[in-house]
C-alpha cells in the first residue's frame, strides 16, 4: 500500500460564541481538513487547527505547507513507514499542526487497514474519556451559569478555568464563584495562557488556596526563565508546561530545569507518534499528563479521545474534549456525543471519521 495523494481543505465555522483568553481569542475554526488516499482505496482523515498567537500557524501557511513540502515528500511510502514520513516533515522546523494532522491521518490508514482501531493500536487501555470542560473569560456569573449547564446537559464534572486578566482578582473572583456554585465535588484547575508574571501568578494562587484547584497551566512566560522557576518551587499545586513543552526537547528541559512539574499532550500539534513520545518521557520521570485541547473541532476530538483512551497515563484524568460544543456546526457525518460526562472511542477500524459531503461543501475555503 503506497500513499498516492494528500489533500488539504480550508474550511471556516463560526463559533458560538467569542472564545477569550490571556494570548487572544477565537470567533471562528478556521481549520484545514487533512486527508491521505492510497492506491488500495482507504483515505485517512484528521484536521489541523492553526493557532497563529502560539505557534504561528495559519489556515493559508498550513494548506501551503502540506500542498508544497509535505505531500511531496510522502507520496509514493508506505503509510507504515512513519519514521521515514517524519524525519522527511522534520527537514522543515515549526508548522506542529500540519505535521500533526498528516500523522494521524497516516495512524487512521493504517488502523483501517487492519482492521483494528487505532485506540487499539496505540494500546487499548480504555473505551472512553472523561471530559473536562474549558471556561473561557467572562463576568463570573455568566461562567457559572456556563459551567452549570455543561455540567447537567453533558455530565461534565472537571473545569478548566482561563486566568491571566489584570488586574488577577478579576479571574480570583471568577474561580470563587466557580467553587461556590459547583461545589466541593467539582474539579477545578486553571489556565493562564502566559497572561501574568511570575508574582502575579504567585499572589493569585495564594489568593486562590482554599479553593482546592488542581493544576495551574502556563500561568506565566516560560522565557521568564528564573522568575517561572521561582514560582514552580513555591506553587502548592502541579505547574503544567503546555506552549512551552511542544516536542520532546522542550519537554526534557521544562521537567529539568524545574519550569514545570506537569504536561499538557495535544494530539493537535504532536499527533499520535510524538504525543506517544513525550507521554512516555513523562511516564519515565514519573510526572502527571493532562490531555490538552486546541480549540478542537469533533474531528480533533475523535482523535484526541483515540489518544487519550488507548494509554493508562493519559486516561487517568479528564480530557479537554468539549471545546467543540462552542462551534455552530461540524463537518462529521455522526457529531460526536458526550454522555454522562464521557467521550466513547469509536469501535470500529481506523478512527471511524466519516466526513458529511454537504457540511464540507458549505463551509470549505477554497471553491
Amino acid at each position: 500500500m503506497k500513499i498516492t495523494q494528500v489533500d488539504a481543505i480550508p474550511f471556516a465555522i463560526p463559533y458560538r460564541k467569542p472564545l477569550k483568553f490571556a494570548s487572544g481569542e477565537a470567533r471562528t475554526a478556521d481549520h484545514v481538513l487533512v486527508r491521505v488516499h492510497t492506491d488500495e482505496g482507504l483515505v485517512g482523515v484528521a484536521e489541523a487547527p492553526p493557532r497563529p498567537y502560539t505557534y504561528g500557524e495559519t489556515q493559508r501557511s498550513i494548506v501551503a505547507v502540506l500542498d508544497s513540502l509535505f505531500a511531496p515528500a510522502v507520496v509514493g511510502l508506505s503509510p507504515l513507514r512513519r519514521e521515514v514520513v517524519h524525519e522527511r516533515l522534520d527537514r522543515t522546523i515549526g508548522n506542529p499542526a500540519a505535521k500533526a494532522a498528516l500523522d494521524m491521518a497516516l495512524w487512521d490508514v493504517v488502523g483501517q487497514a487492519a482492521g483494528r482501531s487505532v485506540t487499539e493500536l496505540l494500546g487499548g487501555w480504555t473505551d472512553r474519556m472523561r471530559v473536562a470542560h474549558m471556561v473561557g473569560f467572562a463576568p463570573p456569573e455568566q461562567m457559572v451559569a456556563e459551567a452549570q449547564r455543561v455540567r447537567e446537559e453533558h455530565g461534565i464534572t472537571t473545569f478548566k478555568v482561563k486566568v491571566g486578566r489584570r488586574p488577577h482578582t478579576l479571574d480570583v473572583r471568577a474561580c470563587r464563584a466557580l467553587r461556590e456554585g459547583l461545589g466541593e465535588e467539582v474539579e477545578l484547575y486553571v489556565d493562564g495562557n502566559r497572561g501574568w508574571t511570575a508574582s502575579e501568578s504567585a499572589r493569585a494562587l495564594r489568593e486562590m488556596d482554599d479553593l482546592g484547584l488542581t493544576l495551574a497551566e502556563e500561568l506565566c512566560p516560560a522565557d521568564d526563565v528564573l522568575s517561572r522557576r521561582w514560582l514552580v518551587e513555591r506553587s502548592p499545586i502541579p505547574f503544567v508546561a503546555d506552549e512551552s513543552a511542544t516536542r520532546p526537547g522542550e519537554v526534557t528541559r521544562e521537567l529539568l530545569s524545574g519550569a514545570a512539574n506537569a504536561i499538557s499532550i495535544k494530539t493537535a500539534r504532536t499527533g499520535f507518534s510524538t504525543s506517544q513520545r513525550v507521554l512516555h518521557q513523562c511516564e519515565g520521570l514519573g510526572v502527571e499528563v493532562v490531555l490538552g485541547n486546541q480549540i478542537d473541532g469533533q474531528i480533533g476530538t475523535v482523535c484526541s479521545a483515540a489518544f487519550g483512551a488507548a494509554h493508562r497515563h493519559t486516561a487517568r484524568r479528564a480530557g479537554e474534549l468539549s471545546n467543540f460544543l462552542d462551534m455552530s456546526d461540524d463537518l462529521l457525518a455522526e457529531p460526536v456525543r458526550i454522555t454522562g460526562g464521557t467521550v466513547a472511542v469509536r469501535q470500529v477500524p481506523g478512527l471511524g471519521i466519516e466526513i458529511d459531503p454537504d457540511k464540507l461543501a458549505r463551509y470549505r475555503q477554497d471553491t
